[in-house]
């Protein structure tokens, strides 16, 4: 297994040759031969164990067992100590989930605080058939079917070709000593239960499985492939506008294709969205019809599919009092100055009658009850109306601020200003504002 795994590595992580190289490690079976096999090898390897406290002592051996082999072995060792029980309930997670999170996030953080290259997990290739079964139970797409990803980031698992059998083998013969955590007999886990009741029949009707398994696995990601190219080029001519906010997408392109749904549904599945039929239904639903993910938003307006993320970030309004010369806000920074004359204004520049303000300005985001006097208009309008009339989406409306004098509008900021605050030859202070 030895010579198997170092030519496997020199065709396809070469690079493990020079990294610096974290090993996870529980203490079972897969990590403690693959941290004897790293060594082996001569990498530069240390050891990460994380202890979860969902088993008591069985948990404190475990933590035990990797400080030994670490001082056995002459490996830097880290461990961190994780109250997952908590952890769950404040996440509301189910407890694997919240120990994945918990292991990954800590992984992470430790690879680049103390500058590791790679981690290395232990997963191998029955690993891989029970993660294939798990997503295929619980439904997924063409992504869930073609396995672990051999390099995710920094993770790397270099035992994915090799099966349980060949690992026990060789702990077996090499008098390897390891840690069994009795949670993996529980059948009440699905994966357990694929493991120890599904796959041994499934052996049984082929004893070749896991051979043919991999052969399906590589056809899978060849499709995957040509997926992926069609897909990228409905996105290229898709794509009319990115910007901070959103990014806009011309329906009309999705209209040409013959199964609208499939390429939505890679298109946007990373984003969160699961009610793929409410997604189709945009493309004829009326403007401003929208559909919600966890994370993010698409929006219906007109001919387009606006896709932008939800915000958690509620604002205050911000002031501006009558000295101050900059004010940075969440769309950019005002620039405030007393000037002279009047040049050419803009949509991001105003020139106001300073006598007429009362200060502190105030900038905030639209009410209700809001209008104001359109520079260039007679009479007044309501700001729904404006945002109406200017064929605004309603990520545009949501994303427009206001620069108030108390409560009337001086600006609706880089759109248009109010009359009643512009510059007359009456005038004897003038102020220029200009949104950088």
């Amino acid at each position: 297994m030895l010579e198997k795994l170092k030519h496997h590595i020199n065709n396809q992580f070469r690079f493990l040759n020079e990294s610096n190289i974290i090993i996870a490690i529980s203490g079972g079976i897969d990590s403690v031969v693959l941290t004897h096999l790293c060594n082996k090898l001569g990498f530069k390897i240390a050891l990460a164990h994380c202890n979860f406290n969902l088993r008591g002592d069985e948990s404190d051996a475990d933590e035990a067992f990797v400080l030994q082999l670490a001082e056995d072995l002459d490996l830097e060792v880290f461990i961190e100590s994780f109250d997952t029980q908590e952890y769950a309930i404040n996440k509301k997670l189910s407890i694997q989930m919240a120990a994945r999170e918990l292991r990954y996030n800590w992984f992470e953080e430790l690879a680049t605080q103390l500058q590791f290259d790679v981690i290395l997990t232990a997963h191998h290739a029955d690993d891989n058939l029970e993660t294939f079964l798990i997503n295929f139970t619980r439904g997924t797409g063409l992504e869930g079917l073609t396995g672990i990803p051999k390099v995710n980031g920094k993770f790397v698992r270099p035992l994915l070709p090799f099966s349980n059998l060949e690992i026990q083998n060789y702990a077996k013969a090499n008098h390897i000593k390891w840690r069994d955590d009795s949670s993996n007999k529980s059948v009440k886990y699905l994966r357990n239960k694929l493991r120890h009741e599904v796959i041994p029949i499934l052996k049984e009707i082929n004893p070749s499985l896991l051979e043919s398994f991999q052969n399906t696995l590589n056809n899978l990601n060849d499709t995957t492939d040509i997926v992926e190219e069609s897909t990228n080029a409905v996105l290229k001519r898709a794509i009319e506008a990115i910007d901070e906010q959103h990014i806009c997408f011309k329906i009309s392109e999705f209209k040409k294709v013959n199964n609208p749904k499939a390429y939505l549904f890679e298109i946007f599945k990373d984003y969160g969205f699961t009610e793929w039929n409410d997604i189709v239904s945009l493309l004829n639903a009326e403007t401003g019809k929208q559909v919600f993910s966890n994370t993010h938003r698409l929006l219906k307006n007109r001919e387009h599919l606006l896709l932008s993320e939800i915000s958690s970030d509620s604002f205050e309004d911000i002031l501006i009092h009558p000295e101050q010369e900059n004010c940075i806000t969440p769309f950019g920074t005002l620039k405030i100055t007393q000037v002279d004359s009047v040049l050419s204004a803009s949509e991001n520049i105003i020139y106001l009658d300073k006598d007429l303000l009362y200060f502190p300005l105030i900038i905030r985001k639209k009410e209700e009850s809001d209008l104001f006097f359109p520079i260039g208009m007679n009479g007044k309008k309501k700001l729904s109306k404006y945002f109406k009339d200017e064929k605004m989406s309603l990520l545009d409306k949501e994303n427009t601020w206001l620069l108030c004098s108390d409560k009337s509008i001086v600006w609706v900021i880089n759109r248009r200003a109010d009359q009643r605050y512009r510059v007359t030859e009456n005038t004897k202070q003038i102020l220029k504002i200009e949104l950088k």
